[in-house]
């Protein structure tokens, strides 16, 4: 037996590619975008009284990463790449039908868009699904997860003068907290846990409409190289 679905809606996201995406949603609080609803989800009436609500859940589609035969194992970037689980014992993107969640900080409700941050997700996510985050269900207290027990350790995010100065201007251009962002996605270090960089290797990333270069001077500590208009 099969079934259709159809997306509700699509993610403007600071995201513009897979790589520093944080690994779970709310880690990087100044992770913005723009939820856009399509017909005939677009005229107010299917989120009236979503304004009251802080948090949603998001079911959607990793669209970059469906697959025709369903993977049975999987390498979680949570255990460095190179040791195989069952894929339903972890997060992983590639899924038997392609579906993920995330929970996100609902900010603004309009009748056609949602306003959403502390997102994980890709720009052009399709949306399959919305739901009211309701704290006295979705709060376990006894819950436990040993494969990931603890958020990943946070490294220490240094800057070159210029690439400070430049993301000071575009983050007042853009409106938006890209400083935080860069930070807060870069100290989860994005890069895979079997890889020991140089400090002559460089890393980049696109978020929003720039590209942001990076390095690792030393084990333990990134340094932001630059931060230009992506092309």
């Amino acid at each position: 037996m099969t079934y259709s679905v159809s997306p509700i809606g699509f993610v403007r996201s600071c995201f513009k590619e897979k790589f520093a995406i944080p690994r779970q949603p709310q880690l990087a609080t100044a992770a913005r975008g723009v939820l856009e609803l399509v017909a005939p989800f677009d005229q107010g009436d299917a989120v009236q009284g979503l304004e009251q609500v802080s948090h949603v859940w998001l079911l959607f589609l990793f669209h970059q990463a469906l697959e025709d035969k369903p993977r049975l194992k999987v390498r979680p970037p949570r255990l460095g790449g190179n040791k195989s689980m069952g894929v339903f014992a972890t997060r992983a993107t590639h899924r038997p039908n392609g579906i993920g969640q995330s929970v996100v900080k609902l900010d603004k409700v309009e009748a056609n868009r949602l306003w959403i941050s502390g997102i994980d997700l890709l720009d052009g996510t399709p949306i399959l699904d919305i739901k009211p985050y309701v704290p006295y269900a979705d709060i376990i207290a006894t819950a436990s997860n040993e494969i990931a027990s603890a958020a990943p350790q946070i490294i220490p995010v240094q800057w070159q003068d210029n690439a400070l100065q430049q993301a000071q201007i575009h983050a007042q251009r853009l409106q938006e907290p890209l400083v935080e962002l860069i930070e807060q996605c870069l100290a989860q270090d994005p890069r895979p846990a079997y890889q020991v960089p140089t400090a002559e290797r460089e890393y980049g990333a696109q978020f929003w409409d720039l590209d942001v270069r990076w390095h690792y001077p030393e084990p333990g500590v990134i340094r932001v190289l630059e931060v230009v208009p992506a092309g």
